[in-house]
């Protein structure tokens, strides 16, 4: 029976390299609100031969969230693969210069999504299941306040997730990624050589292959 692969943030950036990475060998579930960018990762994933599902939904919307667990539950009965990469990257502000809408956004998709989505994917994961994290440690860095502390936050709540599934499942891996030519990560150093930056897919494969799926 084909894996299942859930990529929360699929439609560019490191999630649609695993996406990509993963096409291969596991049935993907895309989410991402950028539709035009999902039926482009859609024609990559057929091009390897790969299948995936595509969900453009705001993993902010706890509807859209129900909606989509439940479908997973009715058609799989199960996940295999939680991959959650999607991210509100607020523009760079000093601390005392934080535009309050941003930070609104910044705790819905970082903080509050995440929480709903453990919530809801934790049966389906169950005991064998695996949920990947991506660090990006920024917090208490100048001028990342709005991200840095809600990105923090995130990971606080995988790192609790993971300790109380230690014996349990399922396996809850926090992976650092190396630094790529990401559109987030242009918003936050324009003008930068990315010469020298990783390229997304290597790095898809160089954390999936330390998960030893």
């Amino acid at each position: 029976m084909t894996k299942t692969a859930l990529i929360t943030g699929a439609s560019r950036g490191l999630g649609a390299a695993l996406a990509r990475a993963l096409a291969p060998t596991h049935h993907i579930i895309a989410v991402a609100k950028t539709t035009g960018a999902l039926e482009e990762l859609d024609d990559q994933i057929k091009s390897v031969g790969g299948a995936a599902t595509l969900a453009p939904m705001d993993i902010t919307v706890d509807a859209a969230m129900q909606t989509l667990c439940r479908g997973i539950h009715d058609r799989w009965g199960s996940l295999d693969l939680w991959a959650h990469t999607a991210i509100h990257a607020a523009p760079l502000a000093p601390a005392s210069m934080i535009d309050a809408k941003d930070m609104t956004k910044s705790v819905a998709t970082n903080v509050t999504a995440t929480t709903t989505l453990i919530t809801y994917l934790a049966p389906l994961l169950g005991t064998k299941g695996t949920a990947m994290f991506f660090d990006d440690p920024q917090a208490g860095a100048p001028f990342y306040g709005s991200y840095g502390a809600t990105k923090a936050a995130q990971i606080a709540l995988a790192r609790s997730w993971q300790a109380e599934t230690a014996r349990t499942g399922p396996n809850v891996h926090i992976a650092t990624p190396k630094p790529m030519p990401t559109a987030t990560r242009g918003r936050f150093h324009p003008g930068e050589d990315r010469a020298g930056l990783n390229d997304p897919m290597t790095e898809a494969a160089r954390l999936i292959a330390d998960l030893n799926l």
